[in-house]
């Protein structure tokens, strides 16, 4: 289980960092549902790491 949170929180990281760049690119503020696509995989990706922090990672 460990290392299925542990990829999931690589894809997560991936998506998170494809939007970001993405919005750089772009040389404007990004949208509103960018900023919240990015807010929700950041507290899904913390969520993984106090999970595997909890079980002793």
């Amino acid at each position: 289980m460990r290392e299925q949170l542990r990829k999931l929180a690589q894809l997560l990281r991936e998506e998170q960092k494809k939007l970001l760049v993405a919005a750089a690119a772009t040389g404007t503020v990004p949208s509103q549902s960018t900023l919240q696509r990015v807010a929700t995989l950041e507290l899904n990706i913390s969520a993984i790491e106090n999970t595997l922090a909890e079980a002793g990672e």
